[in-house]
């Protein structure tokens, strides 16, 4: 029988009874905390999604030289992200509806096999239509992944530390963009453009060895689990667009909300991701080598904003820590785009607080999504919200690329910042949920 604790009734915007959340237990108490099985489920996650990462930024460190090998214009190479994105919302959903019908650890298995394998793909496109179809495929099982993960792991975490254990998985994110990154400037540095891009691609067979760890070592949250099973309503998309009735609270509310926070917040967020390296290229003229070395400022920022958003999260409560880094964001976007010609040194230094502010405000989602749904509905709740965000916020990155002929890439960077005010709106329509346990 479980002994997990009832769901405690919360009251929007305060925090749970007593100081226990604000006590101070040690840098790694939320690890240990885990236990074993949580800990390997934490690797699983963390693993899963670093190189989610290092696929995803496969295609945006080699934009440039695949734009001119096959003659594109910035319309045409915004479009890879767009189709990535978009496609990505089928497969969020579809793995969500996987985690809570065959379990988390098998839905991630998929989902991880299946960006792999189409990463891997691109680098044999022989023509860009081809290329787009291959990056559209890689978009499913990118859509899944970190969503799956997340379940899997807040369903082991404690209400204590649970912004802190999903805010480290979503460090994993800056750890695979920076291998990323180190491979980029490896390959490029060392193999011709026409050919750098096709191996950029091969490398991302790197999951492969995950998976098999993965199957054997990883499993889901027993309780959790139970919980999930005992239910007639799992893994149902009907459910969470379901409106309140007199007699249940429902999830339409939650679901349009969620939806929308995240929306705004991957549509700044992959704006910069994707056009960033062209902007440092283009606009401020840097090498190969030069890009990897401003991104490092970057991606060290993103790591540490990471790991520095989810303590807020369980301090500051959800809510206040995602509006504090949409403002302090879409403030550091303007700045970073608006650097006069010839300061590439202020490039490199607003390069870090850039990364910290738009990575922080995402540590708080993992934990955030889980504690809004029910255990039963977790994963269709949290894939389809987070990943529709990714769907619909698909379309900043390519208006930055039709705009970024005439307006520059730097200039039309700016529309990233209107995602983060988005993100700020939404959360007028959603609770607090610091504290709460997942039944």
């Amino acid at each position: 029988m479980s002994t997990t604790p009832p769901p405690q009734a919360l009251t929007p915007g305060a925090p749970p009874d007593g100081d226990e959340l604000t006590a101070d237990d040690g840098t790694f108490a939320w690890l240990r905390a885990l236990g074993p099985q949580g800990r390997r489920a934490f690797g699983g996650a963390f693993g899963g999604y670093a190189l989610d990462s290092y696929d995803y930024f496969t295609l945006p460190l080699s934009m440039v030289a695949l734009a001119a090998y096959f003659g594109l214009d910035s319309g045409q190479t915004g479009l890879f992200t767009t189709v990535t994105l978009v496609v990505s919302a089928v497969g969020g959903a579809v793995a969500g509806v996987f985690a809570d019908r065959i379990g988390r650890v098998q839905a991630l298995l998929v989902t991880v096999i299946t960006y792999a394998v189409f990463t891997v793909a691109c680098g044999f496109a022989p023509n860009y239509g081809t290329l787009l179809v291959f990056r559209a495929l890689q978009g499913l099982g990118f859509g899944g992944e970190w969503a799956v993960g997340a379940v899997l792991v807040a369903e082991y975490a404690s209400a204590r530390h649970r912004g802190r254990t999903l805010g480290a998985v979503q460090s994993a994110w800056a750890a695979g963009w920076a291998l990323a990154a180190v491979v980029y400037t490896l390959v490029f540095s060392f193999v011709g453009d026409d050919l750098a891009w096709r191996v950029m691609f091969w490398t991302g067979a790197l999951p492969a060895l995950l998976v098999l760890w993965v199957r054997r070592r990883v499993h889901d949250a027993p309780e959790a689990k139970a919980a999930r099973e005992r239910s007639t309503r799992k893994g149902s998309f009907a459910a969470i667009f379901r409106p309140a009735t007199a007699d249940t609270p429902g999830l339409l509310r939650t679901t349009v909300f969620a939806g929308l926070l995240s929306t705004g917040v991957q549509g700044g967020y992959y704006t910069l991701a994707t056009w960033v390296p062209t902007y440092l290229k283009t606009d401020r003229g840097l090498s190969v080598v030069g890009t990897g070395g401003y991104l490092s400022f970057l991606i060290s920022g993103a790591f540490l904003g990471y790991l520095t958003g989810g303590h807020l999260t369980d301090r500051l409560g959800r809510r206040r820590t995602i509006w504090l880094f949409a403002l302090l964001s879409a403030i550091c976007v303007v700045a970073y785009t608006h650097i006069p010609d010839g300061a590439n040194t202020l490039v490199l230094v607003l390069g870090f607080p850039l990364g910290f502010c738009m990575s922080a405000i995402f540590s708080g989602f993992g934990s955030y999504l889980s504690e809004l749904y029910p255990t039963a509905l977790r994963g269709t709740g949290q894939g389809f919200t987070y990943n529709t965000g990714r769907a619909v916020g698909a379309v900043f990155p390519t208006l930055v690329g039709y705009l970024a002929d005439s307006w520059g890439v730097g200039g039309a960077l700016v529309f990233g910042a209107i995602g983060y005010g988005i993100a700020a709106l939404a959360l007028l329509g959603l609770p607090e949920t610091r504290g709460k346990e997942l039944e």
